[in-house]
Order: C-alpha cells, then structure tokens, then sequence
C-alpha cells in the first residue's frame, strides 16, 4: 500500500484498476506469460488467451490456461523474472487517461488504484507513468504466500478511507466488476481494456473513450449518491 494525503473524510472516492484500465501493458505481460511458457516446455497459448492475463491475478490465468497446479509457481516465478527485465518500457498510460484523474481531483475525489497486479510491481508503474502524482494511493496483491483477490484489493483500500463519500470501482475485466460487486459498490466498465465481448455485462455504467472517463465517474458517483 503507498497512500498520500486524501482530500477529505467524505470526499467522493474512485478506485481505479491499472492494467487495461490506466495502464496499456498488455505487450510486456503477454510477452512475459510467454516466456513463463516457454520456460516450462509448455505449450504457449494463443494470441487471444495471452490477452487474458491482463488484468486478473496471475495465478489464476496459468491454472485457467493449461499449467498444472504443481508447476503454477515456477511459472509465476518465470513470468516475473521476465517481466522485472524489461517488461515496464513496454508499458503506458492511455491517451487522456491523466487527464481525466486530473478533472476528478479537481472535482474534489479521492483516488485510489486498486489492482491485481502485486503491490511491489504496481508502484513501479505508477511511477513510471506518472499516475503516482494524480492518486491518494495505489493499492496491490500482497506477496504470493498470502491469498488474494480483487475484493480483497478493494477491501484493503476502501479500509484506508473511513468515512469517505460515495464510492465507485473502475475497471476493464468480469473480476473488477464482481469484486467492485462484493464490496457493495458499483462498477463502471471500460471498453477500451482487455474484456472479452460481453464480458461487462454486470457493469452498472459503461465508458468507450479515455476522454469521457470523468464525466461517467462522476455520473455514476451521482447515481449511488441518491
């Protein structure tokens, strides 16, 4: 968990996932699950099924895509030691991305990434993109010894703001929208991420464009007010 100083005790509050949602990273993770594959003597997925480990917690995609649950470990321990080489230069910030934290801050919210993306490889990006200065905090998966999920991210960040104002998630895959939905928060889904069609179904608001992103933050921040 990294936290700065929050607008207010009541401040309206976006959680905000990174991969697919601020963050376009999928060639240096896709890239990475391949190595993990190709480490093992694996067959490497298909194009399409690499592009489904952006976003929900890695274990999970290895298990879903073919590893054995004795070899999900190294496979993990492979990914990352690709990924920790290289992976962030392959990594950005979609266009207007920034700008809409910008008019949401403005707006008097209070931001927080919350992520599946563990939380010592989540702070490098922020950084790296300069998201870290536009949010109160970013919240990530703890080490891998210790279970974890989306719910649980957000759990560990709503924790973090007592008293806070209306909440939302924001989030591009099925697990932010349920774990959002766990929670007892509403979700708004990006199109412009990693989801499969209809995968956003459950989303209580959609966005198409990075540009429209805090009008539709607030919109639904007004919604859950009422």
């Amino acid at each position: 968990m990294t936290t700065h100083a929050a607008p207010g005790p009541a401040a309206p509050l976006v959680l905000l996932d990174l991969d697919g949602t601020l963050s376009e990273s999928a060639p240096g993770i896709t890239a990475s699950v391949e190595a993990a594959y190709r480490a093992l003597r694996l067959p490497v997925p298909a194009p399409a099924e690499l592009l489904s480990f952006v976003g929900p917690p890695l274990r999970d995609g290895f298990r879903a895509h073919g590893v054995p649950d004795d070899l999900v470990g190294a496979a993990v321990t492979a990914y990352r030691s690709h990924y920790d080489a290289g992976a962030l230069r392959d990594t950005r910030a979609y266009p207007r991305v920034l700008d809409a934290l910008r008019t949401l801050r403005a707006a008097g919210c209070t931001l927080l990434v919350a992520t599946s993306k563990q939380q010592v490889r989540a702070e490098p990006v922020c950084a790296y993109l300069g998201i870290d200065a536009l949010v109160d905090g970013v919240f990530g998966a703890p080490p891998d010894e210790v279970p974890s999920s989306k719910a649980l991210v957000i759990a560990s960040a709503l924790a973090s703001v007592p008293g806070h104002g209306p909440a939302i998630m924001v989030g591009d895959r099925s697990h932010d929208v349920v774990g959002a939905h766990l929670q007892g928060l509403a979700c708004l889904g990006v199109t412009w991420g990693y989801a499969e069609p209809g995968e956003l179904a459950d989303a209580d608001a959609l966005v198409d464009d990075p540009a429209d992103l805090a009008r539709a933050a607030l919109d639904l921040l007004a919604r859950v007010a009422c």
